[in-house]
Parts: structure tokens; sequence; C-alpha cells
């Protein structure tokens, strides 16, 4: 159905539409028979594919290996299977571990497109409402403004200057102006997407103007849904964090390589000098470094890092802050300035008009009420753009109903308002047959364009001293910091036949100034405050008049000093080598254009400065991609800057930025407290086991690194991902965005703690064969085996307390890990009964020992406590200096 070279009447009638849009009835039984107005997703793998390649792991594939040989072995010497057993069991749970964790967060990210799923304005019943977009049906009214998201594939039937960026389908990056009358093809067999001006596309933008269109097309029958068919969904990329721990892992798993080619080497050397090379010997000493390679490298700590992130994107999201983009959690943590809208962001966003200034109030009210695109509703209460809003109530106070008067005088034309011109005209056809022009807007631009102004009774011609006492009324106004609008009107005998705002807006006559206040959000002055002293520079952007943006910035705490304070003008004279220079002497921005934002963000990056930006407005969107955080506003944003957002503000409140800095923050701190735990425990593992093999007793077996690698180190890792933020998480500076995973003094620490904990081992094995024959000596012992095997396993649990905080005395933190205790409790009952329970022990080939030992071997792991607490002791000291 080419519906482009049909007239609106035509398509509506083949439609079975109207005007005022489809009954719900109608659009739900629709709905049944055509299906969700939304392209087909790429389908997602089955179980089965999952645990596959969770198994294409290049160390899960050498573990595989290891139990093959384990098997052969065990066939060949007649031994137990409970190797085979052990590893295998060890591979299926953390391949099971790794389907549930992505499948987790598959569900945390679907949980989060819900939050953000995209509305649209329509018309059913004749009423206006907001539904899913994905519920539209073809027949639907659907109803556009700038800033829209086209939702479908729709017909023209009102257009009002409406203007369309169209590039994501044409290539045309010039917005197409739209008209609604039938196309005309000519000697053209069709015409083409670009040439369709009476149609709206599904994934174009709306950038000017306003308009209604009957839908036409949904889902994959839309043109975006013909191109969807060949594309599958994007995948997300590696974080700068993953991809710095994959790098890691690399050098790790040649690392440890190299130290297993060398005990292999060393086993050899050893049995070829001994009981000779036998084929049991060589396949025993090459499980151990097999074993070793798989038990040293943390293989677990990417996918620790993908979970604590999914955690904090949760959390975030229920803190009314939705993540779009995964990146978006590591730079939070090192924000530096964040670039705030001052309008329902730093302010409540309820408008209130509180005073005025003209000589006819009456008329003030009918002008701002009329050159107005807010309505009321059945309530008398107005609904529309907050600041449109608050003037269609003022006009009610005023005993003005916009739906009468707009009943007595019909709107026939209109310049809509941009942030360019900063003006909005409306024309209405009177009573007698004449028209009238209403304007509205800044009041700096609108009295340039006045040539009279009304006195009550009637037109007189402007004169500087009423010039001057309307400015004069402006900054008493202005100084309250209310946002003041100025009004005019022109009459025109007839219809203007030129509907541009160059030709309508001038020879006005003035009316009246309305000043509106918008209280500021409570919460947010101490989320400035907290900003401070966190090191971040709160920078308040806003297109109001500069002494309202002072008033409102004192207020808040963002400046002392109205210098501190420019406004666009004042920018614009400025260069960009100046601006470089001059940014940190400015935290108010005022009478800004949207192309002004662009300027601030770069020349703060230009600083070296890790930026974030809110924007709402469609215009915004280019300050939003160019910041290093985009935040787009959930309630007043439009779907264009939502898309190009790595942040949704589900609030629109300032607050709720400082809130996900502090958990981007928390984050990132105990993903470096994971990395250093995780580190140190295998580092502690080679080193035991790289002592004992040279000096010629075995300390522990593939088995035990096995179960060690998997319940010691990975659920305390996840559990210290939860652990809440340290007292002056937003005390200290933000942290340098190339920051190194080894910086801060981590990867020393690393390294001592690894020694600590392989030596505390290496005591216990020692302490373990005294304990069971009397006698200091290097020798194998099943009893000084399982002593290590305890100690280890509970040193690392002791340590992975010591983690809760990197420098801060554990004995000293005001809350609780219930998590990490869970995991020491866990762990503790499970290797306890690993070395009690008969089969069990034997399966590891772990001899019982006596309480003593049990409670030395606690002992011993015990005091990496201590050891720790008394270095963290003289590390605070030292970084004090």
């Amino acid at each position: 159905m080419k519906t482009y070279l049909q007239t609106s009447e035509e398509v509506l009638k083949e439609l079975n539409s109207g005007r005022e849009g489809l009954s719900q009835t109608e659009a739900s039984k629709r709905l049944e028979q055509n299906g969700k107005n939304k392209l087909n997703e790429a389908k997602k793998d089955s179980i089965a594919v999952r645990l596959l390649n969770q198994l294409k792991d290049p160390m899960i594939v050498i573990l595989i290996a290891a139990a093959i040989i384990s098997g052969i072995t065990a066939a060949y010497s007649g031994e137990s299977f409970a190797d085979v057993i052990i590893i295998m069991a060890v591979v299926i749970i953390n391949s099971v571990l790794g389907v549930y964790q992505e499948s987790k967060a598959e569900k945390a990210i679907e949980a989060l497109q819900a939050i953000s799923a995209a509305t649209s304005r329509v018309k059913r019943d004749g009423k206006i409402l907001e539904v899913k977009t994905e519920d539209l049906v073809v027949g639907d009214v659907i109803l556009l403004e700038a800033g829209d998201s086209v939702p479908a594939d729709a017909r023209l039937l009102e257009s009002a200057s409406l203007k369309i960026e169209e590039a994501a389908l044409t290539g045309e990056s010039v917005p197409v102006g739209k008209v609604i009358c039938a196309l005309n093809l000519g000697d053209q067999k069709d015409i083409s997407l670009g040439d369709r001006k009476n149609m709206v596309y599904m994934g174009s933008a709306v950038v000017y103007g306003r308009g209604s269109a009957t839908v036409v097309a949904t889902g994959m029958q839309t043109e975006m849904g013909k191109i969807a068919e060949a594309i599958t969904q994007a995948k997300e990329h590696a974080t700068p964090l993953q991809i710095k721990l994959n790098q890691l892992s690399k050098v790790l798993s040649w690392l440890v390589l190299g130290i297993c080619i060398f005990i292999f080497a060393l086993s050899l050397v050893r049995l070829h000098l001994g009981e000779g090379i036998t084929g049991i010997g060589v396949l025993n000493t090459f499980m151990v470094a097999v074993s070793l390679a798989v038990a040293a490298i943390p293989e677990g700590l990417a996918a620790v890092v993908t979970i604590v992130l999914s955690i904090g994107v949760t959390n975030m999201a229920k803190e009314k802050a939705v993540i779009r983009k995964l990146t978006a959690v590591e730079t939070l943590g090192c924000t530096q300035v964040i670039c705030s809208d001052k309008t329902g962001t730093l302010t409540q966003n309820k408008m209130t008009v509180v005073d005025h200034f003209g000589f006819d109030e009456h008329l003030l009210g009918r002008t701002m009420t009329l050159c107005n695109d807010a309505r009321l509703n059945e309530e008398n209460k107005a609904e529309g753009e907050p600041t449109e809003a608050a003037l269609v109530n003022y006009g009610f106070s005023l005993g003005l109903k916009k739906y009468d008067m707009e009943a007595q005088t019909p709107r026939v034309g209109e310049a809509p308002f941009d942030s360019g011109r900063k003006l909005m005209s409306t024309i209405h056809k009177m009573a007698d047959g004449s028209f009238t022009q209403y304007v509205k807007g800044a009041p700096d631009v609108l009295i340039a364009r006045c040539s009279t102004y009304w006195d009550g009774n009637a037109q007189l011609p402007i004169t500087d001293d009423i010039c001057e006492e309307i400015r004069q009324a402006n900054k008493s106004l202005a100084d309250q910091a209310l946002r003041v609008l100025a009004s005019a009107f022109r009459n025109w005998d007839s219809m203007p036949e030129d509907q541009s705002p160059d030709f309508l807006e001038h020879e006005l006559c003035f009316v009246g100034l309305t000043g509106m206040i918008d209280p500021i959000r409570p919460e947010v002055k101490g989320a400035i405050t907290q900003c401070k002293s966190a090191g971040i520079r709160p920078v308040m952007i806003t297109g109001d008049h500069r002494d309202t943006a002072i008033a409102i910035a004192k207020q808040l705490g963002i400046i002392c000093d109205p210098k501190e304070a420019i406004t666009g003008a004042q920018l614009d004279d400025i260069s960009e080598e100046q601006l470089k220079l001059d940014i940190g002497n400015y935290s108010v921005y005022a009478r800004v254009q949207p192309e002004h934002k662009v300027r601030i963000v770069k020349a703060w990056q230009n600083h070296g400065m890790i930026v974030a930006m809110t924007g709402d407005g469609v215009n915004d969107a280019p300050s939003i991609k160019t910041a290093d955080i985009g935040v787009g506003m959930g309630i007043t944003g439009t779907d264009v800057t939502k898309n190009v957002a790595d942040m949704v503000l589900a609030d629109d409140n300032f607050a709720t930025i400082v809130n996900a800095v502090e958990e981007g923050r928390r984050i990132y701190d105990n993903i470096r407290k994971a990395i250093q735990f995780l580190l140190s425990s295998n580092l502690s593992e080679v080193i035991a086991i790289f002592v004992a093999t040279l000096l010629g007793f075995t300390i522990l077996k593939p088995v035990h690194l096995l179960w060690i690698n998997l319940i010691t180190d990975s659920f305390p890792a996840i559990a210290l991902g939860m652990e809440g933020e340290e007292a002056d998480t937003m005390k200290n500076p933000p942290r340098e965005a190339n920051e190194g995973i080894f910086s801060r003094g981590l990867g020393v620490d690393v390294i001592w703690q690894g020694l600590m904990v392989a030596l505390v081992t290496i005591v216990a094995y020692f302490v373990g064969h005294y304990m069971e024959a009397g006698v200091w000596e290097i020798a194998e012992s099943a009893d000084g085996m399982t002593m290590a095997f305890l100690t280890l396993s509970m040193a690392e649990m002791f340590h992975s307390l010591n983690m809760r905080s990197r420098r801060q005395s554990i004995f000293k933190m005001q809350h609780q890990n219930k998590f990490l205790f869970l995991a020491m409790a866990v762990s503790l009952v499970l290797t306890t009964a690993v070395i009690f329970i008969p089969p069990i022990a034997a399966a590891f080939e772990f001899e019982p020992i006596s309480l003593a030992e049990y409670f030395a071997a606690m002992g011993l792991a015990v005091v990496v406590i201590p050891i720790v607490e008394i270095v963290k002791f003289f590390q605070r000291k030292y970084e004090v200096k």
C-alpha cells in the first residue's frame, strides 16, 4: 500500500481508522493479530551451546586433559578414579556457574531494558494516552514533537513546521521538512524513500515542530525492519578493565607455564637420579605440573569482574540510575567534573508563576495560555512541558480556561519554539474574522522585537523610559531567582501568508513579564557538598538568565562569587585557546545554546578531566555523546538523548548521579580487592608447590589445588565484590582514568601477601610432620600434607577478611559483609568435612589428623590477620607522610 500517494482521508479509510484514533478494543485486537511493534531479536544460545562455550576456555581444556591423563594413570596402576571424578566435578561446576552467571547478567539487562522501555503518545477513544511503543498497531494515530524518535512507519495527518532527521534510513544529513498532502508520482515508477515527504519512518527523529500521523506499518514490516532482517544484535564490548585483566591473564599464563615446565623438568631429573623414569612417574609429574598451572592461573578473575559489574548495574538501577553501557560503571568511578542542567536535575521541575509585570494581567494570562502547547486535563491540572504547564495553570488561576479560549479563538498557525531564537508564536482566528498572533519567549530577545506596548487600554509606541522600566522589572524578577518570560501580540487583518519566524516575529506589542520559580531539590545541596569533598567539580549549565543562575548556584553552594558565572554571549567572544586556559574559573554557564555545551565539555577534556554531562533535549545529544559519561533524563528526556546516553536517570535527580559515582568507586575498589585477593592466593599456591618441589617433597596434590581454587578463591572473591563502600570512598580525589591494575601499591601487596601465605603453608607442613613423626626433617608426610591443605584453605579464607579494606583495620570497619562471612562458614564446613569424613578424605588421600593438629593448623592460618594488620598500620603511617 503506497500511502504516500493517497490523501490522509483515503489512508484513514483504508486502515479503518479516524483522526481520533482507534478504540482500545480494536487496538488490542490488532495487536493480537499482527504482533508487537518491535524488531526481531537475535536468537539466544541454548543451554547446551552455552555449556560448550564455557568448556572452550583454554584452562578448562587443560583441566579436561589432566582428567584424561589421570584416568589413564588410575587405570594403568589400578588406583582409585577419585582424581578424575573430582577434576570433572570442578569442570562441570565451573561451567554451570558460568552459564548461571551469564543468564543472571542477561536477566539484569532485560530488567533494565524494561525500565527504560520507550513509550509513545497515541490517540485512542479520542483521548491522548502514553503507551509502550511495542504496543502500537496499524491505524493508531501518534503525536510527534521535537525530540521524539518516530516509533513506527506512519502517514502524516498534521504537520506544524515538522522536520525529521532521516539519516539512519536515507543517509541524508539535513532534516527533511514534512507536508501532509498526497504526493504526485509524475513520470516516476515510484518515489524514493528520502522524497516521501508526507511519511515518517521508524528510527528517524523529530528535530523541529510537531505533528500527528497514522501508523501504516509496525515491527519487521517497517523500512527499518527490512534493514534489520540481515542484522544480528551487537555483542557487548569488553570494558577497559576487562581488557587489562585478559592481558594480565595471558602474561600470568606464560609465567606459570614456564614455572610448570621447570618443575616438570626438575621432577624428571629427580626421577632419573632416584627410582628411574617410569610411565606412572612421568604421568604423575605431568599431572602435578598441569594441575599447578590450572590452580595458579586466576581463571575465575574475568568472571568475578563481570559478576561484580553486573551486580553493580542492578544496584544502580534500583537507585534510579539505569546504566546502558557496562563501561560506564568503571568510568563513573573516575568522574572529575559533572556538568548538569539546572531545571529538573538540580531543581524540582515544578514551575509556578509567583510574580508578574505588566499593565493588563488578564491579557498577560491570555497571551501566555494560548501561546502554549500544554493543556488542561479533566481535573483542570495542566499537562505538558513544566514551564508551559505553569503558564496554563497561571491562566487558570485568573479564570482563563484554555479549552474554552481555544474553542472561541482556535489556533490556525504557529512558529514553534526552538532554542536558537528563544521564541514561540501562535496565530489564532478571532470571532470577527481577524487574526491575532501571540508570542512568548526570552525577555531580552522579545523586547528587541517590540515597537509598541499595551498600557491596559491601548497600543502605545514603546519609549526608552518604558524599555528601562521593563528591563528593571525583568532584573527585579530575575534577582529573586525567578525564571522570566515575556509576552507580546500582533494583530493581522488576514491570515499571514508566510508563517516563518522571520516574517512573523517583529513589530510586536509588548504585554508583560511572568516570573516563575522552580525550587531546588532538597537533597541536591548535600550531594554538591559530597561532590566537592570527593574532588569532583559540579558545573551548572542553564538557558536561564545569568542572575537567576547565580542565585540558584549560590543557594546550592556551587559558587560563592558571581565572577564564576559566564553567559553564552560571553562564551562566543572567547577563543578555544583562551577557554582552555580559563575553563577552571567558571562553574556556572547561563543563557547557553546547545553548541556551547560541546565546547564546555571539550575544554574540560583538554585539561585531561573525565566529564559527565546531563541533558534532556534533542539538541543536547551532541554534548552527551562528546562527554565521557553521557547522562540522559528518564522523565523529561527525549528518546534521542536517552539513546546516546551511557546512563539514564529514572528520577532526573542530580543526587542520583552522585550516588552512581559513589557506587562506581565502590565497585572499582571492590574489583581491585578481589584482584589482590585472587592473585596473592594463587601466588601463594605457586610458591608453596615450587619450594616443595625444589626441596623434594609433595606439599599438595592436584586435587587439593583444584579444591582450594574452587572453594577458597572464587566465592570469597565474589563476596568481596559485594563489600560496602569504605568510609573515605567519597573523601578521596577521583582515580586517574589510565590507572594500571597494580597501581597504588597493589602489585607489592600481592607479592608480599603471596609469600606470607606460602610461608605459613610450608610451616604447617613441617609442624604436621613433626606432630606425626616427632622429628624435624624434609620428608614425605601424610599429616603434613593434610595440615598444609587445611592451613592454606583457611589462611586464604582469613586473608579474604583482610581484603575487606586495603588500608583500614578490619577491626574498625563500621559495617559487616554477611556474604563474606557466609562464604567463610561454608568453606570451613566443607574443608573440615573433606578432612574428617572417611570416604571423602580417602578420595583426597588425607590421613585422619588429631584435634591438636586441626587447631594448630587453624592457629597458623589465623596468623595472616595480625601480620597484615601490622603492615597496614605502617602503610597508613607512610601514606600520611
